[in-house]
């Protein structure tokens, strides 16, 4: 993949580039580069030492040149490429950068005599450097790990044989086969075989889910049993798995405020504190008439000191780290503004169907009339709807759950907006609305109960009966985990939360009631919605988020109207992927709680970055300042403080 996340315009190049490793495996540094800097920094360290041993054991003057030399020596092994690095980036107009500070600070300290100084900063700043790449890796490779899910390869059938091929050069309708233990790599319809498929790649879930004949399959997915002839639907570049990559790498093109805060920041910072630095070199010693050397040395001290590389490293990093944990928990946030503003959520508005519902039918409740039993009910209702491949049809024969003998029926008919009717052993079963009651003259009980009611009866022409059998009850599912995602979000600080949808009111209110929402609107056109959600957005606080959760496909509108839109990706919906800022892959709102629990994480490591670094560096510079802190303290201000916050940030991939 190709990462984009880039600090332009701030003070140190060198962090940038740590944080475009961190997201570009393609610049991942080679093994052998590592173990040279390992080589180089052992090899300075050994120079060093023999300098220092020179400077302890032979103080005599004929030793007077060999010394400096020996640290020379060092100086040049250590710190040979940043100085160069420096001249470099002077050349292209970036002065104010972590390798010019180091640079003149060192150098100066040898213009001064203090060669032990100058050679001892570019070791430890060397092997502070070399620890925080290796912790800049470790959060490399755990975010990375995550695209995982890229395909290598695909089993493209051809020609009678099977020919391993790239991903992006299959087409739809191609059939491909996928071995036990491979990726799926391009989303298709199983149409041969059956397995078991690991989808945590894509939900943050472990348990895994069944593939036959007939299912949908997603690429990214891992083949764990059997094998798998799919036909493809979808080219590489529209499939799940390009999606889920190609958002996951570009989360960092829309940065948090803070980020964006302490770019400018360092931008401003470094220029100030090099002039600070100047003055404190200059101005005593002209206005005081104090020691040139002494207050050099402590600008010197106050320039290393100041490399703002703390921040500008660990905070990016801390909110990549951020949503790379939220993916691996099947939650997709397209930057770390929207993460950022998971922390101010106040209100959030949820669709119904698909989103707090499964929107799928399933029969409720039976309500027999005198004279039939719940049984008898369902299996006139499940005979009228035998023909139909209507979802209240289907959900009634799922509820039914036995075979029905279609030969004995005869003459069906569908009664446009009415119901249905059938002959069954001279009598004829009608299954529909109130209208069709009315219509053939059955004296029928009207349904109290919430959701869809279709009402069933019996007619006899030869002997004129018109017997009302009772009423089936169907109503939308409520997802299990709806049930507890209202009050979890109450006790995170939530305001209010809203339903709205195209049901009509009553179903709205039953379910409202049921979940426990604040608020809760029917039977709205998706124009409606808009104009809800507008009153909505004016009831909220100044500083306060809305968050808008939908299926991505009818509530286009209204996602894009929210602070956050939040679609249910269904296991990948296109449309979803596309119109929303955050996706829940698993199609589970509690999944929305996971996200606030990780930004309101992600700003607390980042926010303690910032008061750590700056407090430190506030401390040490005004140590620096008045010569209390030496080239070693300074060391640690700078290296010390960006290896410990950048650990810092990596906690978030580990936090639970």
């Amino acid at each position: 993949m190709t990462g984009n996340y880039t600090l332009k315009g701030h003070c140190c190049p060198n962090c940038a580039a740590r944080i475009e490793h961190t997201v570009s495996d393609k610049e991942d540094i080679h093994e052998g580069e590592g173990k040279g800097e390992i080589i180089k920094i052992i090899a300075g360290a050994v120079v060093f030492a023999a300098g220092m041993a020179l400077n302890y054991f032979f103080p005599a003057e004929p030793y007077r040149y060999i010394r400096p030399a020996v640290f020379i020596a060092a100086y040049l092994i250590l710190g040979g490429n940043v100085v160069l690095r420096a001249l470099e980036n002077i050349a292209r107009g970036q002065i104010f950068d972590e390798n010019f500070l180091m640079s003149v600070a060192t150098v100066g300290a040898f213009a001064i005599g203090e060669y032990p100084e100058a050679a001892g900063v570019m070791l430890f700043y060397q092997i502070g450097e070399m620890f925080q790449e290796m912790a800049v890796k470790r959060s490399r490779s755990s975010i990375t790990s995550l695209m995982d899910i890229r395909p290598d390869y695909a089993n493209l059938k051809k020609g009678g044989g099977v020919e391993k091929v790239a991903p992006d050069t299959v087409s739809v309708g191609d059939v491909i086969l996928v071995k036990p233990g491979e990726k799926l790599p391009l989303d298709g319809i199983v149409i041969e075989g059956i397995s078991m498929l690991d989808t945590s790649a894509l939900t943050g879930e472990s348990v895994p889910r069944k593939a036959e004949k007939g299912d949908a399959v997603l690429s990214g997915s891992v083949n764990q049993s059997g094998m798998l002839t799919i036909e493809v639907t979808k080219i590489f570049g529209e499939s799940t798995v390009s999606k889920i990559i190609d958002l996951v790498e570009n989360a960092s093109n829309k940065k948090a405020k803070t980020e964006n805060f302490i770019t400018t920041f360092a931008r401003y910072y470094t220029p100030v504190v090099v002039i600070l630095a100047v003055l404190i070199a200059v101005l005593p010693p002209l206005v005081f008439d104090g020691a040139w050397r002494d207050w050099i040395k402590r600008a010197l001290v106050f320039l290393v000191i100041s490399c703002p590389c703390a921040l500008v490293l660990s905070i990016p990093m801390g909110f990549f780290a951020g949503i790379g944990r939220a993916a691996k928990k099947g939650v997709l946030v397209k930057g770390g503004n929207y993460l950022e503003a998971f922390n101010s959520l106040e209100t959030v508005v949820f669709d119904k169907t698909g989103t707090l519902t499964k929107g799928v039918f399933k029969v409720t409740a039976l309500e027999p009339a005198a004279g039939f039993s719940s049984d008898t009910l369902l299996e006139m209702a499940a005979h009228a709807e035998a023909f139909s491949n209507h979802p209240i049809a289907l959900s009634v024969m799922k509820e039914y759950g036995k075979a029905v003998e279609m030969g004995k029926l005869s003459g069906y008919t569908e009664i446009a907006g009415q119901g249905v009717s059938v002959s069954l052993d001279g009598r004829v079963i009608l299954a529909g609305n109130q209208k069709l009651m009315a219509k053939a003259g059955v004296g029928f009980r009207e349904s109290q109960s919430t959701g869809t009611k279709v009402y069933v009866a019996s007619l006899n022409d030869a002997t004129s009966d018109r017997l009302f059998a009772g009423c089936v009850v169907i109503s939308d599912e409520i997802k299990p985990d709806s049930r507890g995602v209202i009050s979890a979000l109450k006790a995170k600080g939530v305001r209010k939360t809203v339903m709205l949808t195209g049901d009509a009111h009553e179903i709205a209110q039953a379910v409202a009631a049921e979940l426990k929402l604040d608020e809760a609107y029917g039977g709205l056109l998706p124009h409606e919605k808009v104009g809800k959600l507008e009153i909505l957005n004016a009831q909220k606080s100044a500083k306060g988020k809305l968050a808008f959760v939908g299926d991505g496909i009818n509530d286009a509108p209204v996602l894009a109207m929210a602070d956050i839109g939040v679609a249910m990706g269904g296991l990948g919906s296109d449309a979803a992927i596309e119109a929303a800022d955050v996706v829940l892959m698993t199609d589970e709102p509690s999944k929305l709680c996971d996200a606030v629990d990780i930004a309101r994480f992600t700003k607390k490591i980042v926010w303690q970055n910032i008061v750590f670094a700056l407090g430190v560096k506030c401390v040490f510079l005004a140590l620096g300042a008045f010569g209390a802190a030496s080239m070693w303290e300074a060391v640690f201000a700078d290296v010390g403080v960006s290896l410990l916050a950048v650990l810092n940030a990596m906690r978030i991939m580990r936090a639970k």
